[in-house]
């Protein structure tokens, strides 16, 4: 890992659809003698970006990037399903499932968090779903020499689906009556993202943003009195970025997901990496991406994922039934058009 202290001038993409609207502190000069400290590194395959606001303290800052890497590892050993020994891999491995199987709190945590937003979303988001993510080649697996047939989707389908999982929470537990493939892809780096947070709370760092691989999460305040910014990326396909919208994120997550990163193409068409649950295809409606504010990373995550899958129109009932702040960038043949719920609008600052 490493860690530097953020020059006021500097502006610089986080991943995937969200960047760090570092630009806003350009001219800022800071009477405190608290400086914003990056911390970044590795992780999920991704990258995590860390911002610190501390006192110059070398000593301090290695300790924290220590205890960063720490607290992600034991995220990645019990999640993961790229690592043969994780502890989910060895749960997805199990034959006979029909029996409580012990799990630590952490899987728990984010099992039951995945099962609550599977019902909030009617099954629009399913963690279940790994197989049929892994026969269309967006898993650990290989990607695949063709297009899976009807026959094997149907096969596949049938063997899913987040009403099979049962939950024990004294002690943490889980079963299913037919074994499951659990793919955590879509909830664990928000997860990765709240146990940092609650790392450093539990250190006294008195505020922060947390990014990984676009999902993020803030507490505090900048230095010079300011609430973090951030911009919410145009969905364009290539390395060029473009600002949709700036917002400000006081003590909240942020999570935004999309179909223009992670795809791939066969005989003309296109394969999207998010997958409907009930139908077991790739999306194909225009829904480019979707952002999602919430209290914890973890629950922005799996919403923005099942809000994707969804589409504009029913999430869009659904989220502003609820007063969940959503944002929506939708392809069309003129370019793209963007929506937000009444909750959205009071984080817009242009």
């Amino acid at each position: 890992m490493t860690f530097r202290m953020l020059q006021p001038v500097r502006a610089a993409f986080a991943s995937i659809f969200v960047m760090l609207a570092l630009a806003a502190l350009a001219g800022c000069s800071f009477q405190s003698e608290e400086k914003v400290w990056e911390i970044s590194g590795p992780v999920f395959g991704t990258t995590y970006h860390i911002s610190v606001v501390l006192p110059e303290d070398h000593e301090k800052l290695e300790v924290l990037a220590k205890g960063i890497d720490e607290a992600l590892e034991g995220v990645d050993a019990s999640m993961s399903t790229w690592r043969e020994d994780s502890e989910l891999s060895k749960l997805n491995r199990s034959k006979d499932q029909s029996d409580w199987i012990p799990v630590s709190e952490g899987l728990f945590e984010v099992l039951a968090k995945a099962d609550e937003i599977s019902r909030f979303t009617d099954g629009a988001f399913d963690v279940t779903i790994g197989p049929v993510v892994n026969l269309w080649g967006f898993g650990p697996e290989a990607r695949p020499e063709k297009v899976p047939s009807k026959e094997e989707l149907e096969r596949v389908l049938a063997a899913t689906g987040y009403e099979q999982l049962a939950f024990r929470a004294d002690p943490p537990a889980v079963k299913a009556a037919i074994p499951q493939y659990i793919d955590l892809s879509a909830i664990a780096k928000g997860y990765g993202v709240d146990v940092v947070a609650r790392y450093l709370d539990s250190v006294g760092v008195g505020a922060y943003l947390v990014e990984i691989g676009g999902e993020i999460r803030t507490h505090g305040q900048k230095p010079d009195g300011s609430v973090w910014r951030l911009a919410i990326e145009q969905p364009v396909e290539g390395a060029e970025h473009t600002i949709s919208r700036i917002v400000s994120l006081p003590s909240r997550a942020m999570a935004t997901s999309g179909d223009y990163r992670n795809y791939y193409e066969s005989d003309g068409r296109r394969f999207s990496h998010t997958i409907d649950p009930e139908t077991g295809q790739p999306i194909t409606h225009h829904l480019a991406s979707v952002t999602v504010i919430a209290d914890d990373s973890m629950t922005a995550d799996a919403l923005a994922t099942g809000f994707t899958v969804m589409g504009y129109e029913r999430a869009n009932v659904l989220a502003t039934r609820e007063n969940i702040p959503a944002y929506f960038i939708i392809r069309t043949k003129n370019g793209f058009e963007v929506h937000q719920t009444p909750a959205f609008s009071s984080y817009v600052t242009q």
